[in-house]
């Protein structure tokens, strides 16, 4: 079974909420899920041998949640040596604002530029739609969770 880490960029909540039943969805499915509210570019290092999956929000303005900023600024000064390692997104937001998912994107973009790999298309979640976020989420997951 596979070791999943979910790094989480949160300002309301609402993709803490969403990487939670990621989570748990995973341990139901006998792998080990691990949530991380304070991400460190160490947490990246130090787990070569996980599956990674980046679930943040965006603030109205496009920045990435306080909670995340730190780290993203570590990807991008430090780079830490993660070339070749596989990761998913996960990248909350709301339409009806110009910068409308530019954070996780931005997100996304920093670890391309280390050489992460991203697994399939990021899944962009719109709160103007309506949607349940979460339900959203655990359907992507169904979708490739036997993979692991």
């Amino acid at each position: 079974m596979a070791k999943v880490i979910l790094f989480v960029g949160t300002v309301m909540g609402t993709a803490e909420g969403v990487a939670l039943a990621l989570a748990k969805q995973l341990e139901s499915a006998g792998h080990t899920a691990q949530v991380e509210m304070s991400p460190r570019a160490k947490d990246l290092t130090d787990n070569k041998d996980a599956l990674w999956i980046f679930c943040t929000s965006n603030t109205g303005a496009g920045d990435l949640p306080d909670n995340i900023l730190d780290f993203y600024g570590q990807l991008t000064q430090e780079f830490p040596a993660i070339a070749g390692q596989h990761y998913r997104m996960v990248i909350l937001g709301d339409s009806c604002y110009p910068t409308f998912a530019e954070a996780g994107h931005r997100l996304d973009a920093a670890l391309a530029d280390i050489g992460a790999l991203r697994d399939g298309e990021p899944l962009i979640l719109d709160a103007m739609t309506g949607e349940d976020p979460q339900e959203q989420a655990l359907a992507w997951l169904k979708g490739w969770i036997d993979t692991l």
